[in-house]
């Protein structure tokens, strides 16, 4: 009688923590499915993918500001790496091909891998051919399985995510974490991880694929390799899911304040906001039409509050001291103007 290998199954417990994570994250994407459906419009969505982009890369150490990264994305000259910019180029492609990809395709896992780093890397849609190590400055943390085992690890791993019954919040933790862990490309592991995870919560709720978790990711940095080396040092993937899931939570968070936030307007960023209406104007421009002679109290009180809260926005974001600057209201400043005509 022939015997045949068991399935592969990741190693992961599901701890305590995992499962109240889990049921937070299923109350609070109720909450940001409404707020999507109003408030996310094609705009928002897009300035969304690149705030994930510019975090993306910035965990790999690409130096390049949501400003310049936007400006990229535009199709405006940017000074800075050909390389970082190449980057950005890249992985606006990819996540614009989310739709397009199969999470449990093991080609599809090349392609993207193709347009991730197309141009950055010899082997960019192949798995490496040599071994490969994961180091935090002179240090080896991590030792990834030897270029010959990577096919098979990475095909029995998205068979198990094919067959798994495991809910897809937790499925896509494991898998990110296992691509960590085998590294099958000779670079662009980390942003690969996280993109796959990306279109495995898009695959179970489209709207997903618009929330900038990676924005988490990026300023708990520490915790995230933290996560993943205690995972390691476990043989066990449950320490990386917990902070994944905590990390999703709070973004869900973020967007549901910002959305209760979005009716909440300082008298004075609603004037910039009402002078603003259908029109970009200079700051000389704007002082003259709110009556103001002092730029400072202009520029504390007004200006400043309605840009970094995001009603408003610079028209060269790349050159904020450019004589020619003109700013004109963001989707969340329109939406606010119109809320406010409509309601008198």
């Amino acid at each position: 009688m022939a015997i045949f290998p068991a399935a592969y199954h990741p190693p992961y417990t599901l701890t305590p923590a995992i499962l109240r994570l889990a049921a937070e994250i299923g109350e609070a994407i109720g909450r940001y499915t409404v707020l999507a459906e109003s408030r996310l419009t094609p705009r928002l969505r897009r300035e969304n993918r690149i705030r994930t982009i510019q975090a993306s890369l910035a965990i790999e150490n690409n130096t390049l500001s949501l400003a310049q990264v936007t400006a990229v994305i535009e199709g405006r000259r940017v000074l800075g790496d050909p390389r970082e910019i190449q980057e950005v180029r890249n992985a606006f492609a990819a996540y614009e091909r989310l739709t397009e990809w199969r999470p449990t395709a093991v080609e599809d896992l090349l392609a993207a891998h193709g347009q991730l780093m197309s141009g950055l890397v010899d082997e960019a849609g192949r798995f490496r051919s040599g071994g490969v190590g994961v180091f935090r400055g002179k240090q080896m943390v991590h030792m990834a399985p030897p270029a010959e085992l990577v096919p098979a690890q990475a095909a029995d791993l998205l068979l198990w995510l094919e067959r798994t019954q495991e809910h897809p919040l937790v499925a896509s933790c494991v898998v990110h974490y296992e691509l960590e862990c085998i590294h099958p490309f000779a670079d662009g592991n980390g942003r690969m991880g996280r993109l796959w995870q990306a279109l495995i919560l898009r695959q179970w709720r489209p709207l997903l694929a618009f929330l900038p978790m990676e924005t988490v990711i990026r300023d708990r940095q520490e915790a995230y390799y933290y996560a993943l080396a205690e995972s390691d040092q476990r043989a066990d993937s449950a320490p990386f899911i917990e902070f994944m899931l905590a990390a999703l939570l709070e973004s869900l968070r973020k967007a549901a304040a910002a959305d209760h936030a979005a009716d909440q307007v300082s008298d004075q960023v609603g004037q910039v906001i009402e002078a603003l209406a259908g029109q970009e104007l200079g700051r000389a421009a704007l002082m003259a039409v709110l009556g103001f002679v002092h730029r400072p109290s202009f520029r504390v009180h007004y200006l400043d509050p309605a840009l970094s809260g995001g009603w408003i926005e610079r028209t060269q974001p790349e050159a904020p001291r450019s004589p020619s600057q003109r700013y004109r209201l963001t989707e969340k400043g329109r939406v606010w103007l119109r809320r406010r005509r409509e309601n008198g």
